[in-house]
């Protein structure tokens, strides 16, 4: 508690004001809302991101930020650079395309070991997650929970594989990918592909078909990564 009155009597304006984190496991509090602010994209490729200035921000002493970026770091989405402090991770687009193939390979090893074990129950849940991805998908200002709802439907489609190691490395996997999947959604939402294109994942397993499941989705996960690698590659040389 004392801690938490020196934090915030030191607080200070910043140009991204935010509520004060109510009390709970502070590190982890700071981890998910830094987490967040990366993958939406408001902290930046190569951004340096300053202890002093984040615990202000979220008005907490820099012991629960220092301990957050440290979980990010270890999950790749901030590098720790020595005599420069903490900057948001910028992948190259091999590495991106990289990430995009790990994820093909285990989403699709977990689809094939899911199906056989699915319940109506299963179904039913995965269904309604993929209506409110549909939905949000029609909102523009919904875009920050495009990543979400895609991992939340696909995290849906694999739980029944029973394979709790795995969906934790996919999880973390989803994280390093989820700046370049609302990117790849924002346009394929536009071409009115995205939606289908899971509708179509769904119900290729409820019919029961774990090789046309697979198919489909490696297709669809590859099929992002390279649109990705070439986007960003493009978008790079044209700024650089």
């Amino acid at each position: 508690m004392e801690m938490m009155q020196r934090a915030n009597g030191a607080a200070v304006g910043v140009a991204r004001p935010s509520a004060p984190i109510q009390r709970q496991s502070l590190a982890q509090a700071v981890l998910e809302r830094l987490r967040e602010k990366i993958i939406s994209g408001e902290f930046h490729e190569g951004e340096q991101l300053r202890q002093d200035a984040i615990a202000a921000e979220f008005q907490v002493s820099r012991v629960p930020v220092r301990e957050a970026m440290n979980h990010l770091a270890a999950e790749g989405l901030i590098t720790i650079v020595a005599n420069h402090g903490a900057v948001v991770s910028a992948l190259s687009p091999d590495e991106i395309m990289q990430l995009f193939e790990t994820r093909a390979v285990m989403e699709c090893f977990m689809v094939r070991k899911a199906i056989p074990n699915f319940t109506a129950e299963d179904f039913q849940r995965a269904e309604e997650i993929l209506r409110q991805f549909e939905q949000s998908l029609e909102k523009e200002s919904e875009m920050p929970r495009w990543g979400r709802l895609n991992w939340s439907f696909h995290s849906a489609l694999y739980a029944p594989a029973h394979r709790p190691v795995v969906m934790s490395l996919l999880k973390t996997l989803n994280n390093n990918c989820d700046r370049y999947t609302r990117l790849h959604l924002a346009f394929t939402r536009q071409s009115r592909q995205a939606g289908p294109a899971h509708r179509r994942l769904f119900e290729l397993c409820r019919n029961g078909d774990p090789e046309k499941a697979s198919e489909a989705l490696w297709k669809h996960i590859i099929d992002a990564g390279e649109y990705l690698r070439d986007f960003i590659q493009t978008r790079r040389e044209q700024h650089g």
